[in-house]
């Protein structure tokens, strides 16, 4: 993105507000954007013991400084904070950007792409010439604009040729140019130069699906009456809100034709709902192997297919044939579920259809077998039937098995439309550990035997006795959570793990949280996911996790209450970008002996019972360079007779009654690695132990390769990489100094990428 003006400091975080904020006797609306340094925001969120603690930021538009509840912020890239000071109205702003959609689009386009824009309440085609500030310095951000030459029919129609306040920014013809916030610019569905003129003043047809606009509102609707039109120079319209049968009588040079596929009759609306039949839904042979959920590709136009799914099947008013309701992959519908004032089914706007169901065929591009071969494509055949369930218990695999099972192509978790942190999730729980299978059978309080069998036989049975998942697996488990969740983009946008989980664990199934974390003086607090806030430090340039685990649990003075079956431990970065430390280095095992709240320790010094710990002695380098102190009450008077520490506080430590009467050898408590996953570039991939080798280890990649372009379906691979081990077994100082570009295979990704380490008790799973 161009950038014009004084530069922004690359180490700011940006935030929007997502409440009201009372500021003293004013109030800070919703929708403002604020900042503060990185730097900043780690010390606060580390040193502050509150279970939701405050930040200190700045409001940007107004240049003040206020305190907020985390909870209230949300993260922006400096990108998306920039596009979205263009928008002045805050409440506009904030519905901008819980509508998500456009601004993904916004951050994605570039120079030379065709859009259309909202300029005199009406749309134009136009072509994008600039994409940058405009030396607005009124800010601690200059917002970013887009800059267009308007075509066709908006010819003319601008306000400048490019050039504003004397500087230019882009050249076009005179008074054919405008710089117009995001929110203005529709990115996708602009008609190509060649058929500009003809999409906004051109011919229209009875069934042709438009845009409008009606009191500086955006709407759709369908051209019902159009005879005599060049005669008259309008058209009638029902809108596709409209509560009853009432036609809107629309200039014809303020519509744009939408060419995206519409149902093939249109019938009337009776007391606001479709005059339509409600009957058994009739199929024919050839159509019995769809079903709502099932995934489609329908012929759009000429050559070019689009893929969706299946989200309703029934008659409309007046047709005689099965029509399907298909959310679509992309914005190339018209309709967000409803057909005449009624609603048929949910999803985004502009990713609806309606059409015959005998024009839907199976998407070719996900196969059941690991044939993918052209030949396949050409007789593809469907795997929503009972042949993809695998029903029973499978344990899961080990060492030789797991590499005769997994190894390859077209093995793994196939991945479609964003699916990698469910894929890479899902493989590295399941594939080769039965920690959480507990999820698979046991009755929990909140019962979903649907999405627990899917999970089970659809998923997880099949990954462990075949080696390979289709796609359409995981997307009958997302259809599902996207309707246990109402989050309408669980089958389209890319979520985070740890967003996965929590839903799939805590609100689908009810599970018992994985860890239960104690705080001096505080109630104890449970949670599935443990996410490392820490200060960083000089002296920590390559760290291990246990290293970074023993830092978090100090500085936020947390026990864990119990031993936890499952650890998943997220990494110390904010966002998929951000990094704290360039390398981290695995712990194979967890040592949590000195993390338990009320277990029997070790004296650091002299190995007996200890009854002391002091948090002022952690970061003594010279008792250790890293781990918690405690001490027995000899030793402690000893370590705390030099002067440096004379001030320290000591607190005592909790001891099982049992072992002060009769004293027995501390045992240590760990727990062993089991996965981990890393992501590069919005990209999720796995890593897993499937043996007890040092070299055990091997790469998933739910979306490694390709057949096909546009049509075709994404590849997953498992490989092997025992060259982990080699670095694993690497002295500290030459990891520190490996280049990651040089690294062997895929060990930069776990060393350098790491985003989740998943560790196992499996003496503790057997009580879970």
């Amino acid at each position: 993105m161009a950038q014009v003006g004084r530069e922004v400091d690359d180490f700011l975080m940006y935030f929007i507000l997502m409440e009201k904020i009372p500021v003293g006797s004013r109030t800070v609306e919703s929708g403002r954007l604020c900042c503060m340094s990185e730097e900043s925001y780690l010390q606060r969120v580390t040193g502050d013991q509150d279970p939701a603690p405050s930040l200190s930021v700045t409001v940007i538009e107004e240049n003040i400084l206020i305190d907020v509840d985390v909870n209230v912020l949300h993260p922006l890239s400096q990108r998306q904070a920039a596009l979205l000071l263009a928008i002045h109205n805050s409440t506009e702003r904030l519905n901008c950007f819980l509508e998500r959609g456009l601004l993904e689009q916004a951050v994605q386009a570039e120079v030379g792409q065709r859009v259309l824009v909202e300029h005199e309440q009406k749309l134009f085609p136009a072509l994008i010439h600039y994409v940058g500030n405009t030396l607005d310095t009124s800010t601690l951000l200059p917002p970013v604009y887009f800059g267009v030459e308007l075509e066709g029919e908006g010819e003319g129609r601008g306000n400048m040729d490019g050039s504003y306040k004397g500087v230019t920014f882009f050249k076009c013809r005179k008074s054919s140019g405008l710089l117009l916030p995001f929110n203005k610019v529709i990115f996708s569905g602009a008609p190509p130069p060649d058929d500009a003129g003809s999409t906004l003043s051109g011919s229209v047809n009875p069934g042709d699906k438009v845009m409008f606009f009606v009191e500086d509102s955006l709407k759709r609707g369908i051209v019902v009456f159009s005879s005599n039109q060049a005669a008259t120079g309008f058209v009638e319209v029902l809108p596709e809100e409209a509560p009853s049968s009432e036609l809107l009588k629309i200039p014809l040079d303020s519509i744009v034709k939408e060419e995206n596929a519409t149902p093939d009759h249109q019938s009337p609306v009776k007391d606001g709902k479709p005059a339509g039949r409600e009957e058994p839904v009739k199929v024919n042979v050839r159509e019995r192997h769809l079903e709502v959920d099932s995934l489609v590709q329908i012929q759009y136009k000429g050559d070019e297919l689009a893929f969706g799914i299946i989200r309703w099947l029934g008659y409309l008013p007046q047709i005689d044939d099965v029509m399907a309701g298909v959310e679509l992959e992309e914005d190339k519908g018209c309709t967000d579920g409803s057909w005449w004032g009624h609603q048929y089914f949910f999803c985004p706007p502009r990713r609806g259809l309606f059409l015959k169901l005998k024009a839907c065929q199976p998407d070719t591009r996900f196969l059941s077998s690991r044939d993918c071969s052209p030949k396949s494509l050409e007789s593809p055949k469907p795997s929503r039937d009972d042949s993809h369930r695998v029903p029973g218990k499978v344990p899961p695999l080990q060492g030789a098995a797991a590499v005769d099972i997994l190894e390859g192509d077209m093995r793994g978790i196939q991945g479609h439309c964003n699916s990698c942190y469910m894929d890479a999730a899902l493989f590295s729980l399941f594939s080769c550990s039965s920690v959480l299978d507990s999820l698979l059978f046991k009755p929990s309080s909140l019962p979903d035997g649907n999405i627990q069998q899917t999970l089970r036989e659809e998923i997880v049975n099949p990954l462990r006795k075949k080696g390979f998942v289709s796609a359409d697996s995981v997307m009958n488990l997302r259809c599902q959570l996207m309707e246990k969740s109402q989050c309408p983009s669980f089958t389209t946008s890319e979520k985070d793990p740890e967003e996965f989980l929590n839903l799939i664990m805590h609100r689908i199934l009810g599970a018992d949280p994985l860890l239960k974390l104690q705080s001096e003086g505080q109630r104890v607090q449970e949670c599935y996911c443990y996410q490392i806030f820490i200060e960083k430090q000089q002296e920590m340039t390559v760290p291990n996790v246990q290293q970074l685990l023993e830092q978090s649990f100090h500085h936020s003075q947390l026990k864990l209450a119990e031993v936890p079956s499952c650890f998943i431990i997220q990494m110390p970065r904010f966002g998929k970008e951000y990094k704290m430390f360039s390398k981290i280095v695995p712990s194979l095992e967890l040592d949590i002996t000195d993390l338990l709240a009320d277990s029997p320790r070790e004296c650091v010094v002299c190995g007996n019972l200890a009854t002391l710990e002091c948090a002022e002695c952690f970061k003594d380098v010279i008792l250790s360079d890293h781990g918690l102190k405690q001490y027995c009450l000899v030793c402690s008077k000893q370590v705390h007779s030099h002067h440096k520490r004379k001030n320290h506080k000591p607190t005592p430590l909790k001891i099982p009654e049992g072992f002060l009467k009769t004293p027995n050898k501390i045992l240590r408590e760990t727990l062993e690695l089991f996965a981990v996953l890393s992501i590069e570039t919005s990209h999720y991939v796995s890593f897993v132990k499937y043996g007890t080798e040092k070299g055990s280890w091997m790469f998933f990649d739910s979306m490694a390769d390709r057949f096909g372009s546009e049509n075709g379906y994404n590849i997953p691979r498992v490989t092997l990489c025992p060259e982990v081990a080699t670095y694993l077994a690497a002295p500290l100082n030459d990891l520190m100094n490996q280049n990651p570009r040089e690294m062997k295979g895929v060990a930069k990704r776990l060393f350098c990428d790491a985003y989740m380490y998943m560790y196992q008790s499996k003496r503790m799973a057997l009580y879970k």
